[in-house]
């Protein structure tokens, strides 16, 4: 079955808030599934992309032994959508966020990644 990310990303969201008020009592679910989509940010947004795009090479003050790419992607998590510029390495692997904006309407969205 197919679905879009974002429908898969709410039922992601909710069945977090639901395993954790099973496991730690009504109420307390949704506020540590909120610390978990903090702590893990920048994995959840990528994962939750939609669409992306490279938009160049990624220049590091540190001196590292891989080249990074910044790439901007569009999505929705935890119900609302997203643009973000992320730092991805060659293995499609996610190591930061510059930043992330977040919109109420999916075209507003859209329009701010075509614009970005």
């Amino acid at each position: 079955m197919m679905q879009s990310i974002g429908v898969a990303s709410d039922r992601v969201m909710a069945a977090l808030i639901s395993g954790l008020e099973i496991e730690f009592g009504r109420g307390a679910g949704e506020a540590l599934a909120h610390r978990f989509l903090e702590a893990e940010e920048v994995e959840f947004h990528w994962d939750a992309r939609v669409q992306e795009c490279w938009i160049g090479t990624y220049e590091s003050a540190d001196d590292e032994d891989f080249e990074l790419d910044r790439v901007k992607i569009f999505g929705r998590l935890d119900g609302k959508w997203f643009v973000a510029v992320m730092i991805v390495d060659g293995d499609g692997n996610a190591h930061g966020m510059m930043e992330k904006r977040i919109f109420r309407r999916q075209q507003e969205a859209r329009t701010a990644f075509a614009q970005a």
